[in-house]
């Protein structure tokens, strides 16, 4: 497994940043650039499981493994979920951390997450959209387009 990051500055607090990456109405809007229609299940609480889906009854789920508010979040994913139901992976630790760095109102959001190869391009075309997205959201200007 492989670790890649991805980064940018956002010209508003932690706390809005924050918001917008794990607020209800805000997350399927900038997670649009992975999958469409996609949602997520979750209290967010350090423990609790998370399920994130695609519109179709697929997707991943996983574990809150650290939540610290306007900071740090990381999410230990463990498997796929295929037509609604669960199938555990062997994928080791495949951690997705989110570290937000305020610094006199502008926050340095930075995601680094364990990858397999055959993932690897996926996400490097689908973050940099999502982080645009983000930063639009958290900044007020949003567009209706990725």
């Amino acid at each position: 497994m492989e670790k890649i990051e991805f980064k940018t500055e956002i010209n508003a607090n932690a706390e809005k940043v924050w918001n917008t990456l794990f607020g209800k109405e805000t997350y399927p809007k900038w997670t649009a650039a992975f999958a469409e229609n996609s949602s997520v299940e979750t209290t967010w609480l350090k423990g609790s499981k998370a399920i994130f889906g695609d519109g179709t009854g697929n997707g991943m789920f996983a574990i809150i493994e650290e939540n610290i508010p306007n900071k740090f979040m990381s999410i230990k994913h463990l498997g796929e979920v295929k037509d609604g139901k669960e199938e555990l992976k062997d994928w080791g630790e495949p951690l997705e951390n989110y570290s937000l760095n305020e610094n006199n109102g502008i926050t340095e959001l930075k995601i680094n997450m364990d990858i397999t190869e055959d993932w690897k391009g996926y996400f490097e075309e689908a973050w940099p959209k999502a982080l645009t997205k983000v930063k639009a959201l958290a900044e007020g200007t949003e567009k209706n387009h990725i």
